[in-house]
């Protein structure tokens, strides 16, 4: 989806993280929804960029866009 999120199941049990890092996506995604700032978490996660976030919360937005279709019944 985004070059700087990377799936490998070799790292971290294939559990999204930054690219070229352990950081998971979830523990940003996490971090934001505690209310944590986006320079708070540069600061917790040094090896990581501003543009490392958003990349976190595009693939999040990306897998939320779930959209329900109904059934079409079979006579």
């Amino acid at each position: 989806m985004n070059p700087r999120i990377s799936i490998v199941p070799a790292v971290c049990h294939g559990k999204p993280v930054i690219a070229g890092t352990r950081v998971l996506v979830s523990t940003i995604l996490g971090a934001l929804a505690g209310g944590d700032s986006v320079e708070m978490i540069l600061e917790d996660y040094p090896n990581i960029a501003r543009e490392d976030i958003g990349a976190a919360l595009e693939f999040a937005s990306a897998l939320s866009d779930y959209q329900e279709t109904g059934y079409e019944s079979v006579a």
